[in-house]
């Protein structure tokens, strides 16, 4: 299975206009930059998958093995580490960069993450039951839930009886989610409707598994970390693209002024 990804962080939902004029709501995704912190092997570990990580994170805030493991990586220190199981590693490297520009408009993708938790909820909340509110007249029930089951036969609940419980905080996967815009310069993807989770929650981006591009290859930049033992800057990764030069509204490339 070919499949590429990234980690992200939720960060609102917005709407905008298509060119014929219709509203259509739209989930900012702050994407990458992730860095490679391990590669998993079918030789050396049985299976095929990459280990990502994103967002920075403070010394005290990291364990001392994710410390060791981001030193002997090249990577600075990142909150979040996922797995991703592919058969594409091709390219990758131990600190390698990889941003948001490994999805372009258009592109399907599937989004999990984890659902906004509820706490303790009946059933008119957690099932949507009706309650009394379907009767035509009063009813002495409310929001109860009524019987759980039969009593001479089976003599027992049947098990994934709808009842009271918690409701929520549970990983989700929605799938066939098409992606509107791709902001390189600020790391920021916008996807068509919404997705799991609440604001700043961590999220997984991948190519859909049903519609995506099986052919899809990652996209590579190198990423410079700073060795504290020598004070040099230390590169890592391969870069399988050219850098994005700054371009204009009318095409052309922005010059610099020099101080």
């Amino acid at each position: 299975m070919k499949r590429i990804g990234l980690l992200g962080k939720k960060l609102g939902m917005s709407q905008i206009f298509d060119q014929e004029g219709h509203c259509l709501p739209v989930t900012l995704l702050e994407v990458g930059p992730c860095y490679v912190t391990a590669l998993r092997t079918k030789e050396k570990d049985g299976y095929s998958a990459v280990q990502i990580g994103f967002d920075p994170a403070r010394e005290k805030r990291v364990s001392k093995p994710v410390q060791g493991q981001a030193k002997k990586a090249g990577t600075p220190l990142l909150r979040r580490i996922k797995e991703i199981r592919t058969d594409e590693i091709e390219g990758l490297a131990p600190g390698a960069k990889l941003t948001v520009d490994n999805f372009e408009a258009g592109d399907w993708v599937d989004v999990r993450g984890t659902s906004i938790g509820r706490g303790f909820q009946g059933v008119v909340k957690r099932h949507h039951f009706k309650g009394s509110l379907s009767k035509s007249h009063g009813s002495m029930f409310g929001r109860v839930p009524g019987s759980i089951g039969a009593s001479s036969f089976p003599s027992r609940v049947i098990k994934g009886m709808k009842a009271a419980g918690h409701m929520g905080n549970k990983p989700i996967t929605i799938q066939n989610i098409r992606v509107l815009k791709v902001d390189q310069e600020s790391n920021v993807l916008m996807l068509h409707g919404s997705v799991p989770g609440a604001e700043e929650g961590y999220l997984l981006i991948q190519t859909a598994l049903k519609k995506g591009d099986a052919q899809r290859k990652w996209k590579v930049q190198a990423s410079a970390v700073k060795d504290e033992s020598s004070g040099k800057a230390k590169t890592s990764g391969g870069s399988s693209e050219a850098p994005h030069e700054n371009v204009s509204s009318e095409g052309s490339p922005q010059e610099t002024e020099k101080s």
